[in-house]
């Protein structure tokens, strides 16, 4: 059996690629890797996020096959970056018990958490 070792890619469904592709460059900070024809390959890190446009966006239903995903970040503070989002236009929220953790949706509606160095 393959022992793994990161993950190489998670792909997230998206209604408009480049409105999505700029989200993820802009408000996370991650690069291009590679892109075609209704797709984008994007590095968060060692690993990728891909997106993937959907052929018929009225089916997007975010949350469904994943509750969210967790990108680890060692720039900034959690008031730094809280506030840079709400800056944005993005509503964050947090977690009951944890006032230092960062949850907020991509324009698609997919949960997104920010974890910092020790954090989960």
């Amino acid at each position: 059996m393959p022992k793994t070792t990161g993950i190489d890619h998670v792909v997230l469904h998206v209604s408009d690629l480049e409105r999505s592709r700029k989200f993820y460059l802009e408000v996370l900070g991650m690069a291009v890797a590679h892109e075609g024809t209704g797709r984008a390959f994007l590095h968060c890190g060692s690993q990728m996020i891909a997106l993937f446009q959907m052929p018929d966006a009225a089916k997007l239903e975010a949350g469904i096959d994943m509750n969210h995903l967790a990108v680890q970040t060692d720039t900034g503070t959690f008031e730094s970056v809280k506030s840079e989002l709400v800056e944005r236009g993005i509503q964050v929220t947090g977690r009951p018990g944890d006032p230092d953790c960062i949850y907020f949706s991509d324009p698609d509606g997919h949960r997104l958490q920010i974890v910092y160095p020790g954090g989960h």
